[in-house]
Order: C-alpha cells, then sequence, then structure tokens
C-alpha cells in the first residue's frame, strides 16, 4: 500500500491499527514512565522556583566589566554560598541580563549585593532590580494548585459519569492523572524549574487530555449504539472507534503542538523568556502524553472495565484484525446510511402525510352570488 493510500485511510478513519491488543504493552510502559517519575520526585524533588520556596533575586544588565565570576565574587564577599545560588543569563530586546537567585536574605545583605553589583557593572544601582519573595507565598500558591486539581477531578469525574458513564468517567481520571504525573516527572528528572507559570500549564494540560479522551468516547458510545443488535466484542467497538478519530487527535495536537513550539523557540532561545520556555514545556509534554494516553490508556481500559458486563464478558478474545476489521467498516457505514435513509423517507413520509391532511382539510372556494338588481 503507497504512503498516499496509507494517508487516506488515516483521515478517513479506515485504518485497523489493533489498539486493544496492545493494550498490555501500553500499560507496562506507562507504568514504567510513572514509577521513573515517582522515583525521581522522591529522590531529587521538584526544582522549585523563588515563588515557590522563597528568596531573592537580583537581575542586571551585562557589561564589559560583569561577568558570571564577578557575580560569584560578589555573592562570596556578602558570605553567600555560590553552590546554591541559581545563574543564568537571559536575552531580551535590550541586551543580555544576568539573573541570580538565591535563598532568603536580609535586607542589609540585598541592598550590599544589589551596590556591589552596580558597581562591579559601572552601573547606577536603579539599573540593578531586587525582588524578595516570602516561602509563605510560595506555600499558599502550592495548596491553592493542589486545590484547583482536585476540585477539578471532581467535577470533571461528575460530568462525565452524567453525560456518559461512570466507566468512562474512571478511565478519563486514570488517563488525565497519568498525564500529570509523567510531566511532573519530566521535570524532576531533567531538573526544570517549576515556576507558578509551570503550575497553570500543569492545569492546561488536563484540559487537552480531557478533550482528546471525550471525543474517543463519544465515538466509542456511538458505536456501541451501532453495533447494539450485533455480538460485538468491546475490544472491535474501541479499535473502531479509536482508528475513526485518530486523525482528528493527530490534527488537534498537531495544530495546538505548532504554537507551542513556536513559543519556545522563539520566547525562550530568541527572546530569552525564561517564564515561556518553563510554560511552553509542560504544555508541550502534555500535549504529547494527552494524545498517547486518550488511544493508549483511557479506551483501553474503559474496554477492560466494561468487558465484566455479561453482555461482553463472553466476546473478550474476539478481536478482528486486518481484512476483518475493515469489514468492520463497512458495517457502520451500511448502519449509519440506513439510519439517514429511514431518517429521509420518515421526513418524506411526514410530509406527504401533511400534504394530504391539509388537501383533505381545504376546498375550493365558493362562487359569489349575484346581488339582484
Amino acid at each position: 500500500m503507497s504512503i498516499g493510500a496509507g494517508f487516506g485511510r488515516l483521515y478517513r478513519g479506515e485504518t485497523t491499527v489493533d489498539y486493544f491488543s496492545k493494550r498490555k504493552p501500553a500499560f507496562v510502559v506507562s507504568g514504567t514512565f510513572l514509577v521513573v517519575s515517582v522515583l525521581a520526585l522522591i529522590i531529587g524533588g521538584l526544582s522549585l522556583g523563588i515563588d515557590f520556596r522563597g528568596g531573592v533575586a537580583w537581575e542586571t544588565p551585562v557589561t564589559a566589566t560583569l561577568s558570571m565570576d564577578a557575580v560569584r565574587e560578589v555573592l562570596e564577599a556578602n558570605d553567600i554560598e555560590t553552590s546554591n545560588a541559581k545563574l543564568q543569563t537571559l536575552q531580551g530586546a535590550d541586551g543580555e541580563r544576568i539573573r541570580v537567585q538565591v535563598g532568603d536574605q536580609s535586607s542589609a545583605v540585598r541592598e550590599a549585593v544589589q551596590t556591589a553589583l552596580a558597581e562591579k557593572a559601572g552601573l547606577p544601582v536603579e539599573e540593578v532590580s531586587v525582588a524578595a519573595v516570602s516561602s509563605s507565598w510560595g506555600r499558599s500558591i502550592t495548596i491553592k494548585s493542589i486545590r484547583a486539581l482536585l476540585v477539578f477531578f471532581v467535577l470533571v469525574s461528575l460530568f462525565i459519569a452524567w453525560r456518559f458513564e461512570w466507566k468512562m468517567a474512571a478511565a478519563a481520571i486514570v488517563a488525565m492523572a497519568h498525564d500529570v504525573l509523567v510531566s511532573v516527572g519530566v521535570y524532576a528528572i531533567f531538573r526544570f524549574e517549576v515556576t507558578p507559570a509551570t503550575v497553570v500549564a500543569f492545569l492546561t494540560i488536563l484540559g487537552y487530555s480531557l478533550y482528546d479522551t471525550v471525543v474517543v468516547f463519544d465515538k466509542v458510545r456511538e458505536n456501541i449504539d451501532r453495533f447494539a443488535s450485533s455480538r460485538m466484542s468491546m475490544g472491535n467497538i474501541v479499535n473502531v472507534s479509536s482508528n475513526q478519530v485518530l486523525a482528528r487527535s493527530l490534527n488537534t495536537t498537531l495544530s495546538s503542538a505548532l504554537p507551542v513550539i513556536s513559543l519556545l523557540v522563539v520566547g525562550s532561545v530568541i527572546l530569552g523568556a525564561t517564564n515561556l520556555q518553563e510554560f511552553a514545556i509542560a504544555l508541550l509534554v502534555g500535549m504529547l502524553t494527552g494524545t498517547y494516553s486518550s488511544i493508549f490508556i483511557a479506551t483501553p481500559l474503559l474496554a477492560v472495565l466494561k468487558n465484566r458486563e455479561p453482555k461482553y464478558a463472553g466476546l473478550v478474545d474476539e478481536v478482528a484484525q486486518g481484512a476483518e476489521m475493515a469489514a468492520l467498516y463497512e458495517h457502520t457505514t451500511t448502519r449509519a446510511a440506513q439510519k439517514a435513509a429511514a431518517e429521509v423517507t420518515t421526513s418524506r413520509e411526514s410530509t406527504v402525510a401533511k400534504s394530504s391532511v391539509n388537501s383533505a382539510l381545504t376546498h375550493p372556494p365558493r362562487p359569489r352570488k349575484r346581488r339582484r338588481r
């Protein structure tokens, strides 16, 4: 089969990938990622930004007399350990800047470092900015973020259980938790800094994950109704449904990921906005894991839960592949065509019936009597 024909089948939703039979390898891969993520969180933890752990940040323009070594000398002269300091070079429209982040310091030390950096750079003191954040503020943000996450999970579970069924709600929650843990694990492994922008990105990830999952579940529910009168296994139903919406999921992810990649490249690499980098990395990782989990985690898990129902319990091993799965598309197309034809016929019969009733109730106008003179 040519590449063009393969893409054509993909965008018509006629591919024959057996996702249900690949559920165990997918579960193993996801479980491995989750274990690694949890271990990274336990051993190394997250690299929390100054907004969470509290501290002081100085930012100064780069000049010919100011270098990273000079900044370290200033910190050491004020009894600040450079091993715990975070030094960054930022690119911006107004040139390069150096940002220094350390733990909480007294007001005297803040002013002394600010003055020393200004002297090293040969700039007025006002050109060197200083910002201090309390650790209590960071704890407040953390608690509110966790609370928002839990409220989101509860509301989403209730909505999906009401709109679809509780088994779909359970599978969707597992998929979203999987996406968040994997994304957080990536930050723990690669030591990316976690800022309030990162937390916002993590919450945004849930929206992408939920959207992809609901799209697949809606197609699953539709196909359950189509195959209601036949002995069709749940594995076949989820396979057909996943293949039918695969192109839509890929298009959604691609169209969403391109602006995020642009934000990552232009914002963080060219403009040097590290806040954009922290936000964009979390979004990009979440989008990719959200697309993966909707197909390989949420939908197969739903099939596992549905297979416990008496209707599907005896059909677990009946999974069509290749040409047999392709034949199922003809069945769904035929059923859809029959349903559409039935609706058209019903509409025509209703129109004819109304026309007959109207003709029976109407009569030609009576002739007007001539008036006698």
